[in-house]
């Protein structure tokens, strides 16, 4: 990661975003910050009321724009493409991949503090980004890291609630369970049972957000130990940052696999509004329902084979190709395999996206961090020839309008790399990571008074006869 965080070239970006600010209205996002506050609380007080004029403002001017034409395509295909909702920390660009609050993965390998030289970006700075939209400082890092610690304690009736499931019960209902059972500590529901504004519902559901952030790597803890370790749980290390203690509590003290996690949290907090798990999480959020039920939520949604439980099937299918085939399996021999694949009617896991028609720049971080810390490994080695193999072979099909990895091509060869082998556990770490983009969002859809989701549905008898009629 040398590449992106020479110094020269965070000064540079630095300059960049400082400039950008000062063309965008008056409104400061995405300039560096600079101020001495080291409370996220307080930043936030500050930027609600010129968010909420600046949505008032685009509402009264710009209300009645058209954003493009609805085909019957779109219906049809799970509102593929539509632009229907507000999403204010990310956005997925099809060309460039994903941008955080405008910034891209490289940039925010560069900008954001790091708890090491030239090492990855701590998951901290990131939610401070999410929320506010400015680069935070290492100092205000630090001071987010010590708030979440502080509220990470985890009752124990949430142990209790887990423990009453079979252990045999899939990771991801284990954890899901244990953010139900945290939802009575949530002060969102005690502030509105007694009445409040509608304009400071945003204020308890940042509470909730923070604790349920800081609250989940214990939980998530808890559950690996349980299933895995015969239920012999690690204590918190106070003097660890967020995913490097997360990290310590699964059992995994490598400074590299320390610094994994805090890139794999980084990565995988947000994704924009559209997909299954953040999209899931707004649309509960927006019936006034707390943030723990929301992501709880979007914790189901996360469960399924076609969102989060894909790394799993990643790591399975690869370990597949060398049961069969052996270790120093031939490029001729990954092709015949993956045509085998193709032919059965199953799909290359790990390969297309949605949205984006290039590599995922996910992947490409995770890659460029497999070449830093571990080139020899079989299982990345394996995953550089399939970076070679499928994509012409998924393009000869003909099929598929992107033949590129995505994030899930990589993440879960990285971390059975450093021990963390159980493939079934993958998605609760993807659900970790994913409160961070989820519970940003909802602070805000609270702070900007966003409405009750209410998409318009249609049978397809009206399909039909709306487009006779337009014929």
């Amino acid at each position: 990661m040398a590449l992106f965080r020479g110094l020269a070239a965070a000064s540079r970006l630095r300059s960049r975003v400082a400039q950008e600010a000062t063309t965008l209205g008056g409104v400061r996002w995405l300039q560096m910050q600079s101020a001495s506050d080291l409370d996220l609380r307080s930043q936030l007080q500050e930027l609600i009321p010129e968010q909420q004029d600046r949505l008032k403002k685009l509402k009264s001017e710009h209300g009645k724009v058209q954003l493009g034409n609805i085909t019957v395509d779109m219906v049809l295909g799970g509102m593929r493409g539509m632009i229907g909702m507000l999403w204010e920390t990310s956005l997925l660009d099809p060309d460039e991949g994903i941008r955080f609050r405008g910034l891209s993965i490289p940039e925010c390998q560069k900008v954001l503090p790091t708890t090491v030289k030239d090492g990855e970006p701590l998951p901290e700075g990131l939610l401070w980004l999410l929320l506010t939209g400015k680069v935070p400082t290492k100092e205000q890092v630090d001071a987010l890291s010590k708030e979440l610690l502080s509220r990470s304690n985890v009752p124990g009736h949430v142990y209790k609630a887990i423990d009453a499931l079979p252990v045999t019960a899939h990771p991801m209902t284990q954890f899901t369970t244990g953010v139900m059972a945290l939802q009575v500590e949530s002060e969102f529901q005690k502030a509105y049972d007694k009445g409040m504004p509608k304009s400071k519902f945003w204020e308890p559901t940042y509470e909730d957000c923070l604790n349920l952030i800081a609250r989940l790597p214990p939980v998530a803890s808890y559950v690996y130990r349980r299933i895995f370790k015969d239920g012999r749980t690690i204590a918190a290390d106070n003097a660890l940052d967020y995913a490097a203690n997360f990290s310590h509590m699964l059992g995994f003290d490598d400074p590299k696999m320390l610094e994994l996690m805090r890139l794999y949290v980084t990565i995988h907090s947000d994704h924009e509004g559209g997909n299954v798990s953040a999209h899931t999480g707004h649309l509960v959020g927006s019936a006034l329902s707390d943030p723990y039920l929301s992501f709880a939520a979007a914790l189901n949604g996360l469960a399924g084979p076609l969102h989060g439980l894909a790394n799993q099937e990643v790591l399975l299918w690869i370990k597949s190709v060398i049961n069969e085939t052996g270790s120093d399996i031939t490029t001729d021999q990954l092709k015949e395999y993956v045509w085998k694949t193709l032919k059965s009617g199953k799909v290359v896991p790990g390969f297309g996206h949605g949205v984006l028609r290039k590599t995922d720049p996910r992947y490409t971080c995770q890659r460029e961090f497999a070449l830093k810390y571990l080139p020899e490994d079989p299982l990345f080695q394996l995953v550089s020839k399939l970076y070679e193999v499928v994509p012409p072979i998924l393009t000869e099909l003909g099929k598929v309008k992107n033949p590129w990895p995505n994030v899930d091509a990589h993440s879960g060869v990285l971390l059975n790399h450093f021990g963390l082998s159980e493939a079934r556990y993958f998605t609760v770490l993807f659900g970790v990571s994913r409160s961070i983009g989820i519970g940003s969002q909802l602070i805000w859809d609270r702070a900007l008074g966003l409405p009750l989701e209410r998409p318009k549905s249609v049978t397809m008898e009206w399909l039909e006869n709306y487009c006779r009629k337009a014929a």
